[in-house]
Parts: C-alpha cells; sequence; structure tokens
C-alpha cells in the first residue's frame, strides 16, 4: 500500500465515516446491514460503547483482523489514546500489507458521545490529518424516542447538529405524526443535514459514505463554536476517566458525581452505567416478567439495558435490548463468544441510567428471578 498523498487533483487520504446517534438509535443494526454489503470491501469498523462490558461487537457479523473495539471508555473522553492508536495502527498495518487493503474506516460511537472532540482530531491531530478525512458525520434518530431524547440530552442534540445526514430509525413502528414532528425537530436544528428514513434498519452503502469533506461552515453557527471549545479543551487536555471507572464505590465503580465533575464530564449530569452478572441459566418467565416491572415503573430513567443472556433450557445466547419503556424483539447469536468476559456463559447485562440506584434493579430482578444479580467491574 502506498502511503496516501494529497495533490492538487485528488485527495487521497482514509475517508473515515462517524456513525453516531443516541442510545438505542439502532446504530449496531444499521451496521451489521451494512456490512454485508459487497461495497464494503476494504472497510474498517471502530466500535464504542459506554460502560464496561462491551455488547455491541459481539452482535457485529464482521469480527475479524479490521474490526477494533474502543474499549478504554467513551470515544470522546478518550479520544487522544484509543483513537488515535487505533487508527495509526490501522494505517500502519495496511502500509505493512497486513490488512487486504485499507480504503475506508467507518467509527461506531457509543450513544452518549459527544462527536465533537472525534470531529476535532480527525482534522487537527497531524498524523491523522495528513492519512485521513472526514468524509461525514451520519447521525441515526430514534423515531419513536427522540422527542425526548433532544429534550433532556446535550449529546443527543450535539449529534443531530454535527450531522452531514440524519437517519430517521425504526420508521415501522412511527405513526405518521410522529415522524413528522421528528423530522421537523431535527430540521429546526440541522437545516442542511439530508433526511433518510430506515425502517428495519436496512440501509444502503450509499446513504452512510460520499458526504463530501467535512464543513463546520455549513453547518448551525454552534458547531463551529463547540469545534472551537474543543479545540482550546485539546490544547490544555487532561484525561478524563469514564464514570464507570471513577472510584468511590464498591461494585461497578459508579457514584453519584460531585457538582466539579459534573461541570467537567461531557455526559448528561446523572447518567451512570453498571453491569449485573447472574451466575446460574435464567428462567425466562420469571426474568420477563421482573424486566417488566422494572421498565414500567423505572423506564424513564433507563436509557438502555444491552446484553446476553443465559437461558435455562436454551443453549444459545439469547440478545436483550430496551430503550426506556421498550423491549425489542429477542434474538439469539448463533454461539457463545469464546472470548471474555462472555466466554463463561453469565447473564450479562450493561445499564445505562439516569439517576437511578442499581439496589432497586437487583432487588426487583432478584425477587423474580429467584438469584440475586451481582454487581462487577
Amino acid at each position: 500500500m502506498n502511503i496516501p498523498a494529497q495533490s492538487a487533483d485528488v485527495d487521497r487520504r482514509i475517508p473515515v465515516t462517524l456513525l453516531t446517534g443516541f442510545l438505542g438509535a439502532g446504530k449496531t443494526t444499521l451496521l451489521n446491514h451494512l456490512l454485508r454489503q459487497p461495497q464494503m470491501e476494504g472497510s474498517a469498523v471502530l466500535i464504542n460503547e459506554f460502560g464496561a462490558v462491551g455488547v455491541d461487537h459481539h452482535l457485529v457479523e464482521k469480527v475479524d483482523e479490521s474490526l477494533v473495539v474502543l474499549d478504554s471508555g467513551c470515544i470522546c473522553c478518550s479520544v487522544q489514546g484509543d483513537l488515535v492508536r487505533a487508527l495509526k495502527s490501522l494505517f500502519m498495518r495496511a502500509l505493512r500489507r497486513e490488512l487486504k487493503g485499507l480504503r475506508r474506516v467507518l467509527i461506531e460511537t457509543t450513544g452518549l458521545a459527544d462527536p465533537a472532540p472525534v470531529i476535532h482530531t480527525l482534522m487537527a491531530e497531524p498524523f491523522l490529518s495528513e492519512r485521513y478525512r472526514l468524509d461525514g458525520v451520519v447521525t441515526a434518530v430514534d423515531l419513536t424516542h427522540a422527542r425526548e431524547q433532544l429534550a433532556h440530552h446535550n449529546e443527543a442534540v450535539r449529534q443531530v447538529a454535527m450531522a452531514d445526514r440524519v437517519l430517521l430509525t425504526k420508521g415501522d413502528l412511527a405513526a405518521d405524526a410522529m415522524r413528522a414532528e421528528v423530522g421537523a425537530l431535527v430540521a429546526a436544528l440541522n437545516p442542511g443535514a439530508r433526511q433518510i428514513e430506515v425502517a428495519g434498519g436496512e440501509v444502503g452503502p450509499e446513504a452512510v459514505f460520499g458526504c463530501g469533506l467535512y464543513d463546520p461552515a455549513g453547518k448551525t453557527p454552534d458547531v463551529a463554536a463547540w469545534l472551537g471549545e474543543e479545540a482550546v479543551r485539546a490544547a490544555h487536555r487532561a484525561p478524563v476517566a469514564p464514570l464507570w471507572r471513577r472510584p468511590g464505590r464498591s461494585g461497578a465503580g459508579v457514584h453519584s458525581l460531585t457538582a466539579a465533575e459534573q461541570e467537567n464530564s461531557r455526559h448528561t449530569p446523572g447518567v451512570s452505567a453498571f453491569v449485573l452478572v447472574f451466575d446460574e441459566p435464567l428462567d425466562w418467565f420469571g426474568f420477563s416478567d421482573g424486566l417488566a416491572l422494572l421498565l414500567q415503573v423505572y423506564g424513564g430513567r433507563i436509557l438502555r439495558i444491552k446484553g446476553l443472556l443465559n437461558v435455562a433450557g436454551d443453549p444459545l445466547p439469547r440478545v436483550l435490548q430496551c430503550v426506556q419503556h421498550s423491549v425489542y424483539p429477542a434474538s439469539s447469536l448463533p454461539a457463545w463468544p469464546d472470548s471474555a468476559p462472555y466466554d463463561d456463559r453469565r447473564s450479562r447485562l450493561v445499564f445505562i441510567v439516569r439517576e437511578l440506584a442499581e439496589d432497586e434493579v437487583i432487588s426487583i430482578l432478584g425477587s423474580f428471578t429467584g438469584q440475586l444479580p451481582r454487581r462487577t467491574d
């Protein structure tokens, strides 16, 4: 592979697409559909998650040498670490012909990521900016939950405002009035972004790639201001510990943020993540009843639940995904992962919540399943 070089006529840098969107917007479903397309040949995929245990990369069908898991924290907090190292490593591996060819990079961010640090890093970090170009920011927006998410989470607003294209997902689950309302909200935040409705996660590569060189001037004035703030922040950057890895509490390491931490945190105050493990196989009906009660009582505070379950009598890992009050149809993986932590075949659930204590969740699920889940780091 030749080292990409820029010329007056052709920009030979490797295009990078940022796939973002709030928790539960369906990014992994979109990604799985994209990876089945022949146009994705030569694409490297970087996946980032908010939480101490990664789930999404187990749900992505393309698990090979060109899939990288960024697992040291939310990408907007660890951007100078994992992301820079991963992109440098991909380029050098392609240069040494350890990859069959590197034609593009697709980065799937955590649902709580602020796109500004990633955009700034790609455009300003010397090694990256000489070899990669930001081809576009594509934001998935869940039509069924967008109104509340945009009203309460600054991350969701930034993801929409900084997008070149907005994929309106779960169109098959939304009424016409809801689709029109969300479309108007998106247009108010980002009138220049092309809106594309998606049903069942089916989207073609042409909807995601080829946005053109990213231009902040084409967005609302806020976008240029956010990137300017990020430039100042980057010049004085100190690592920010992810919320779930900050000391101060046993178990999952989650604790109430101080005022200073809230000031410095990129994420909505009160948002935390924790992981619960069930050591024994679960009775599906008991677990389902407990989950239904949990979502009925606390659904408004549950931003996402995602994980793999060991269900009694079922040899395959069952995938569970919830957003607020909604439980998405259950599915199964073809086999248990052979890598940690799921190689022990224990049920693990990652909770991302707002102002909800783990003890409440443990109490409800434990009473219906007959076994108290334990916290884990």
